[in-house]
């Protein structure tokens, strides 16, 4: 089973190429994903990485307050997204 991680304040510059080296130091990652702008293609400065159940602790334990070029990022478990009206 994997875990889904939010991941925020990324640097717009980052790419799921990246974000995957720097989490797979922490925990075995399954998937990332950045979420960008529809109109723009531009990063909106989060993302998601899916990881290992046994790995999640750790990867949040170690990956939250890490900094990566120059902004510190965010992490904790994903939320279920909440349905619009």
């Amino acid at each position: 089973m994997s875990k889904t991680l939010y991941v925020g304040n990324l640097p717009w510059s980052t790419t799921e190429e990246e974000l995957t080296s720097v989490f797979s130091n922490s925990a075995e990652v399954v998937g990332v994903r950045i979420i960008t702008d529809r109109e723009t293609g531009r990063s909106k400065g989060f993302g998601f990485v899916e990881v290992q159940d046994d790995s999640l602790e750790k990867a949040i334990d170690e990956m939250n307050g890490y900094t990566l070029e120059g902004r510190t990022l965010v992490v904790n478990e994903a939320r279920p997204r909440t349905p619009r009206e």
